[in-house]
């Protein structure tokens, strides 16, 4: 299984949005955590399933939840460089490298 390693921007993506969830209810911050842990590790199963959306650059999309994880595979490791709301522009993880 490759190693994976969450960047700083992505970490805090992941606690922006999982408090945002949970002031609209309590409990969704935990919901959205749960579908975003089986997705990264689904990606770390699986890491050239999803599609390379720019150069190495690629996007799972998460379940029920309107997110994308951008992610680059490098050897046997995989960083995660973003979690990014599916009606944002894509671009803005070229800023959180």
């Amino acid at each position: 299984m490759h190693k994976l390693i969450i960047k700083p921007f992505a970490e805090l993506d992941v606690i922006d949005i999982s408090k945002w969830y949970n002031d609209k209810r309590d409990g969704l911050g935990d919901e959205f955590l749960l579908a975003l842990d089986a997705k990264i590790n689904e990606i770390q199963r699986n890491p050239d399933h999803h599609q390379a959306i720019y150069k190495k650059i690629r996007r799972a999309l998460t379940d029920r939840f309107p997110y994308g994880v951008f992610y680059i595979i490098e050897k046997n490791t995989i960083y995660v460089l973003a979690i990014i709301h599916s009606s944002r522009n894509p671009n803005i993880w070229k800023k959180k490298k």
